[in-house]
């Protein structure tokens, strides 16, 4: 068949340019606004995050609508290529914040992390159910279902995003500190959770909730964990035969979100769960890995970001009614996640400032959030006019992470525990960067 229809034609020259003009323009400005934003005290995610919203229709496409749309065409061929290059940035980096877990400590604290992250999804999950009741009609989609609008906006309020998390917890240089492990464990179990509520909800929208679409997302996701176990029992036996190579590992970590992505799942998970498999083993020496972490730190995790907000238009927040619904809702979503986390840790007999720091951390939506938001939208849950109010929690809450993280560490002292492990984790190369 393949022959018969001849070769596939390259990608037309205009093409390769306009998408080669995108990356580099997103990548220099990232770069610039990740400086910017870290000499005034913000981490780089910020920046890059605004990279977007200046590019994307916000600003750009309101300015400039011709030069906007030549330089970022609507045709979804085009834009998909931006998209693809944004999920390998995406991909490796979850990959790399899992090669550096310690899941020495993951034993150790996983009941605590499920204390801190149950009440950390119920609480504001219960108030974004009970919010979305009293939100005007006019913010539903076509499907005019309350419920199931109740139920999107609840998903919305309570999950996390290991994407801006795990980046700024890498750029603090907090991944070695207990904490910041506890926050990357409690945030797993949050997207888990979330993206089998996304589900459910996706369901209730298209065909309604069955037990049969429980069961089957239970089961996908009983089969990675299995293989996780697995590739880390083979890895282990393996021994002194096999070492690092900067390759091989990239190569695990695509195959893995390519495997939990056929599967339904979510790629990053697959990505995340093989580096926490490879984490402590001959395959994941931080010295000969640090290139690796240079590249996706420095390059691919930016371009990401940027490309986080190029859908977004925030003009529809100009209208009172929008506007004020946007406030609530991200209040709702604040109040709700910080108030859970501080809930769990403090029945975990954490700290008073270990508690607002798991707070601070896993109040950071990010990507989860937008695919929340996009899902709703393409359902028709959502109306435009919503999507944007979500995707402003997203962005607001993924800015206020590295303040206040950086703020509520400050007051918890460093253990030689954590010493320790920082110089294990954090090749040069990366430091320098960070």
């Amino acid at each position: 068949m393949l022959l018969a229809a001849g070769p596939v034609a390259p990608l037309a020259a205009h093409d390769l340019m306009v998408f080669l003009l995108q990356v580099g323009l997103l990548l220099g400005l990232a770069v610039a606004l990740g400086r910017l934003f870290t000499r005034i005290g913000l981490s780089a995610v910020v920046g890059e995050l605004f990279v977007g919203v200046l590019l994307g229709p916000s600003l750009l496409g309101h300015l400039s609508p011709g030069f906007s749309a030549w330089l970022l065409p609507h045709d979804p061929a085009r834009f998909h290529l931006l998209d693809a290059f944004g999920q390998i940035g995406v991909i490796l980096m979850v990959g790399v914040t899992g090669l550096q877990m310690d899941l020495g400590l993951v034993r150790r604290r996983g009941a605590t992390a499920v204390r801190v992250s149950v009440p950390g999804i119920l609480v504001p999950l219960g108030l974004g159910i009970g919010l979305a009741y009293l939100l005007p009609g006019s913010l539903l989609g076509t499907v005019s279902d309350r419920p199931t609008f109740a139920l999107f906006v609840g998903v919305a309020m309570g999950v996390s995003a290991i994407p801006v998390i795990a980046k700024t917890l890498m750029e603090l240089g907090l991944v070695h500190r207990n904490i910041g492990q506890l926050i990357l464990c409690a945030v797993t179990v949050d997207d888990i959770v979330g993206w089998l509520l996304l589900s459910v909800v996706s369901a209730m929208a298209t065909v309604g909730v069955s037990g049969g679409q429980i069961l089957h997302s239970v089961a996908n996701l009983a089969v990675v964990v299995v293989a996780g176990l697995a590739l880390r029992r083979a890895s282990k036996a393996a021994g002194p035969r096999i070492e690092a190579h900067p390759a091989l590992m990239v190569t695990a970590l695509l195959l893995a979100a390519a495997g939990t992505q056929a599967l339904g799942l979510e790629a990053v998970f697959g990505a995340f769960l093989c580096g926490l498999a490879l984490s402590g083993t001959r395959l994941a020496d931080p010295q000969k890995l640090a290139p690796v972490r240079t590249i996706v730190v420095s390059v691919l995790a930016p371009v990401f970001f940027a490309t986080a907000g190029l859908r977004m238009d925030l003009t529809a927040l100009g209208r009172p009614s929008v506007l004020l619904a946007g406030v609530t809702v991200l209040a709702v979503a604040i109040v709700g996640k910080f108030g859970g986390a501080y809930l769990g840790s403090r029945l975990s007999r954490m700290s008073h400032w270990e508690g607002l720091a798991l707070g601070a951390g896993m109040n950071a939506r990010g990507v989860i959030e937008v695919v929340v938001a996009m899902v709703g939208l393409k359902l028709g849950v959502l109306s435009q006019e919503m999507y944007t109010v979500v995707i402003l929690v997203a962005i607001v809450t993924s800015l206020m992470a590295p303040p206040l993280l950086r703020r509520m560490m400050a007051r918890i002292e460093e253990t030689a525990e954590e010493r320790l492990r920082e110089q294990t984790l954090t090749p040069g190369a990366v430091a320098a960067h960070l």
